[in-house]
């Protein structure tokens, strides 16, 4: 057992802060945002923590190398310790996109065509290996970094058997485990091979709390422990909900920025004087359900023909994940729809979608601040910050089209347009609903989704968590 060490650590696939080495050999670094790096600020500086993540590419890895006794340079993490952990590139692999981002986030997110799939072979548990692996590095460095006592957070389900592997080796520590996804009902968890299905739920019950972003998922990850490992939670594990809220302050204060300016200018002239505007803003992510959302966009455009040359559908579908041959075919998809929709309703002065598929956030923010409409259709969604961020920081109030299936349904539902994310005529009609939302309603049902969405921001997100944990 540690003697000393940190008295909070947070444990994540990704860290925040990313390096890369210079044709000098110099390393450059890059700081990181999202609710985690937000959340662990509020903690104060008095406080030593320690966040422990996997190094991601080879300016990672070279960063480890020349770092001092495995922790990285102040400077380049915001005066956070950070232990970056440079795992066998191949057992990394397997782990993360051959488990964790083929097996599990498909089980969450009820991803399969289960004709064809899952296939759960000889391969499959050889990558489960690596994913045993993985978890029990992580398990290691946080036994290593905690003082006694310590609280640790550990995230999401790239580490779902790293609180069971810490419980064994430190049982000394609080233990929290927090998922980002949804978790999948017991019918679907039980596509999973029985043992991994056990191994996966006994791995997070090895925590003192399984915290989740909404009581639905909460209660599905219940449901699965009851139907596969027997009646019951086990006493020293309480089961949380903490949802994430946008972070109005920073948010704000970013997209007033010059930038930010120069391209709500640029957006303004390629949508066109007068004209309304459908924005979305995701990753090319199988569960945003993109194509389904250009689908009903060109409905819309068919049911409704008042709207040809009067709207204009900005969507922005950032790459993701563009290792896997399947997320490649999607971005595929999404671009053959759009250019099919433009080269069906286009005109010489009107383009019917404005299609990006470059990452640029400043010019999110300038489609957040000037979007009539948002549509949010995941098929499934742990929260989606999108839906909250755009009323946080839209100047003149947006209508909020919103799947029944992002987790943030829970708390926007009332004040949004809500949609069944397969039904493309539905949310094609949700579209003309919320144009056609006279400008006094549209503005007030933003002020009110504005305040549910940053009614739990980031830092209390955090705490909560850290002090549930500590008792």
């Amino acid at each position: 057992m540690a003697t000393q060490g940190a008295e909070v650590l947070v444990a994540s696939n990704r860290g925040p802060v990313s390096y890369t080495v210079g044709p000098d050999g110099e390393l450059g670094s890059r700081r990181g945002g999202g609710g985690l790096v937000s959340g662990l600020s509020a903690i104060g500086p008095d406080t030593d923590a320690v966040w422990v993540c996997a190094a991601l590419g080879d300016g990672d890895r070279e960063a480890v190398r020349r770092a001092d006794g495995g922790l990285l340079p102040a400077e380049d993490t915001g005066g956070q310790r950070v232990r970056m952990l440079d795992i066998d590139a191949e057992v990394y692999a397997d782990a993360y996109n051959g488990i964790a981002n083929s097996a599990l986030w498909f089980v969450h997110h009820m991803m399969y065509q289960t004709p064809l799939e899952p296939v759960f072979d000889a391969e499959f548990r050889r990558q489960w290996d690596a994913y045993r692996a993985y978890n029990q590095a992580f398990a290691e460095a946080l036994a290593e970094e905690a003082a006694p006592g310590a609280a640790v957070l550990i995230q999401d389900y790239h580490l779902a058997l790293a609180p069971r592997m810490l419980r064994k080796l430190r049982p000394d520590l609080r233990i929290g485990h927090f998922s980002h996804t949804p978790w999948a009902p017991p019918d679907y968890f039980r596509l999973l091979p029985d043992d991994i299905a056990a191994e996966l739920l006994t791995g997070i019950l090895g925590a003192d709390r399984a915290a989740f972003l909404t009581r639905r998922w909460a209660d599905a990850f219940t449901d699965c422990c009851h139907a596969v490992l027997g009646p019951g939670i086990p006493s020293g594990t309480e089961i949380g909900v903490h949802g994430l809220g946008a972070d109005a302050e920073f948010l704000r204060e970013r997209a007033h920025r010059a930038d930010v300016d120069e391209r709500m200018a640029a957006l303004r002239e390629q949508i066109g004087e007068g004209r309304r505007s459908i924005v979305r803003v995701d990753r090319t992510e199988l569960s945003k359900n993109i194509v389904r959302g250009l689908l009903a966009y060109r409905r819309l455009l068919e049911d409704h023909p008042e709207w040809r040359e009067r709207v204009v559908h900005v969507a922005f579908a950032y790459p993701s994940r563009q290792d896997l041959a399947l997320y490649r075919s999607y971005m595929d998809e999404v671009r053959r729809v759009a250019e099919e929709i433009n080269s069906e309703y286009g005109t010489e002065g009107w383009t019917p979608v404005l299609l990006h598929l470059d990452d640029d956030f400043a010019r999110s923010l300038a489609a957040y601040r000037l979007a009539d409409v948002a549509l949010v259709n995941p098929i499934r969604d742990g929260m989606n910050l999108v839906a909250k961020e755009v009323p946080v920081v839209s100047d003149e109030g947006v209508a909020l089209v919103l799947s029944r299936e992002a987790g943030a349904y829970e708390e926007l539902a009332e004040h949004a347009i809500t949609v069944n994310p397969y039904d493309i005529v539905g949310t094609a009609e949700a579209l003309h609903e919320a144009l056609t939302l006279p400008a006094p309603t549209r503005a007030d049902r933003s002020k009110h989704l504005a305040d549910a969405a940053t009614a739990l921001p980031p830092t209390k997100w955090f705490l909560d968590q850290l002090n549930a944990l500590r008792g």
